[in-house]
């Protein structure tokens, strides 16, 4: 059988750096003044960019170059191409210097205090040459990198869609309510019901609106929520002004300053969440697991391949802070 070989546009490295540059600066000669090269030049390789695709990427006006819709879509590629570039030309550097690699890892800003002590210090000790790229977001921002190849592990939290990876569950903790004392209704106690929340201003993490909304219909509420906000610490922010009670997980309540708050456990089975290791079902195999089941001073870096995979296993071990159940798979 004859494969037929379809010819696509080329495009290098240098000319997405001068495109981004471009889109961000606005202005052909800005972005040349920026790139320390002669607008001609880049004029042309911006042209040829064009031509090659096939596509305008410019709308080329008397004082500023905005992007076409096709110019967005290359952006935010170009973008994430130069990204996955540099750590490349990283990981190569490290294994040159005799630095097993670099692991890429998207969190949850409120994973911090949870991964980093004593799992992450224990897993350095044994892998000092080890280093990291770690990426913030919010659960589906981390599954969006995971699943473009841009990272190779996510902690995440629960709920979202399993279904394209593997998995460990780690810690699982309850939902909590942020509130002054002004509000608080009842001083006395560590823990609150559903049902106490029914009149409550409530200041909602959107991530957990769902479920919330869910939780509360199950008992017939409808709550009254004062706010949505996208970050858990602008919903600390918002409740340690006194302006509503912040519904969120255990773990984030460190991640803002909140000098008048203190919290209640809401005594509900289904306001849980669980921080979540994830990783892409074809991504990473498991015969490491085995290399690290005794894991010495004394091992080989070049045993420790692929880095996901030896991260996984470390953590498997890690039993003061993995306590729920083995792999999923």
């Amino acid at each position: 059988m004859k494969i037929i070989y379809k010819e696509v546009p080329y495009m290098d490295i240098h000319q997405l750096l001068y495109f981004i540059t471009v889109a961000e600066e606005g202005q052909i000669t800005a972005a040349a003044k920026k790139l320390h090269m002669a607008q001609p030049p880049l004029s042309q390789q911006m042209k040829h960019l064009e031509d090659e695709l096939g596509v305008a990427l410019f709308k080329r006006g008397s004082r500023q170059t905005e992007l076409t819709d096709a110019g967005k879509i290359l952006f935010r590629r170009a973008q994430q191409i130069i990204n996955l570039s540099d750590s490349t030309l990283r990981e190569i550097k490290d294994f040159k210097e005799g630095v097993y690699g670099t692991l890429s890892i998207g969190m949850v800003s409120s994973s911090g205090s949870v991964i980093l002590r004593p799992f992450m210090q224990q897993f350095h000790r044994q892998y000092c040459g080890v280093r990291f790229e770690v990426y913030d977001g919010n659960t589906f921002k981390i599954i969006d990198l995971l699943t473009k190849g841009l990272i190779e592990i996510g902690i995440v939290r629960t709920p979202f869609n399993y279904e394209p990876f593997h998995y460990k569950f780690l810690s699982e903790e309850p939902m909590v309510l942020a509130l002054t004392d002004e509000l608080d209704w009842c001083p006395r106690r560590d823990t609150v019901s559903l049902k106490e929340l029914d009149d409550k201003p409530l200041i909602i993490y959107r991530r957990f609106d769902q479920l919330v909304q869910d939780t509360c219909a199950a008992q017939n509420m409808t709550p009254t929520i004062f706010c949505r906000s996208d970050d858990a610490r602008t919903s600390l922010l918002w409740a340690n002004a006194g302006l509503g009670m912040a519904i969120l997980p255990q773990s984030a309540f460190t991640l803002a300053t909140h000098s008048r708050l203190h919290v209640k456990i809401i005594d509900e089975p289904r306001l849980y969440t669980r921080l979540t290791a994830i990783w892409m079902k074809t991504g990473i195999s498991r015969p490491w697991r085995k290399n690290l089941s005794k894991p010495s001073p004394n091992h080989d870096k070049k045993a420790a391949c692929p880095l996901a995979s030896c991260f996984f296993a470390y953590m498997q071990l890690s039993v003061k802070l993995l306590h729920v159940g083995p792999f999923v798979r």
